[in-house]
């Protein structure tokens, strides 16, 4: 019983990391990524479709994306969602594919990113102390119908806060990386 909400507990909070990590890839760094597109769709008969399904999309260089979509004619709609997204580049158009050429960030714009991961951060430790709670409630609900004991409740709620404490540490090694990332030139 209380085996199944630590499993339940500690996969959701695993499922927070990874969501943080998905976060962190849409961040612009030093190095130009293609997940900074990840975010965008384009209408593709009728249903919204992420880029990297519509055509390939590579990072030529540290500082240049090209986006080569599978049937030309995609080629106004992919450069219009680029436009939409306002991710900090126009993009180029020739008849065959869409670049994007990234100029490299300034120191303010190195803090602006790296005070959105910060918050990004902050948005995954609520998560997870969200899920502590649901599971301090779970126990709590155990102990109240008398499926544990006091002495076990107390032991599930202080390895439930192990748990948290050791997410959160991953949380913050993750956040002060990523900043660390953004902020180097």
């Amino acid at each position: 019983m209380l085996k199944d909400i630590y499993d339940e507990t500690k996969d959701h909070m695993d499922k927070t990391l990874q969501s943080l990590r998905r976060d962190f890839g849409t961040l612009r760094s030093a190095k130009v990524s293609i997940s900074i597109l990840d975010n965008i769709k384009i209408n593709y008969y009728d249903t919204p479709t992420p880029l990297n399904q519509v055509g390939s999309v590579i990072a030529q260089d540290a500082t240049t994306i090209v986006i080569t979509p599978w049937e030309k004619n995609l080629l106004k709609d992919i450069e219009r969602a680029i436009q939409e997204a306002n991710i900090g580049v126009n993009p180029n158009s020739d008849s065959e594919s869409v670049k994007l050429f990234f100029p490299p960030m300034t120191q303010d714009q190195r803090k602006e990113i790296a005070k959105e991961a910060k918050g990004m951060g902050e948005k995954a430790k609520i998560a997870i102390r969200n899920i502590r709670q649901d599971a301090n409630n779970h126990i709590k609900k155990l102990e109240k119908d008398k499926a544990i004991t006091e002495d076990e409740n107390k032991k599930a709620l202080d390895e439930i806060q192990k748990y948290t404490d050791e997410y959160v540490k991953k949380i913050d090694e993750m956040t002060k990386n990523k900043e660390d990332e953004v902020m180097k030139v």
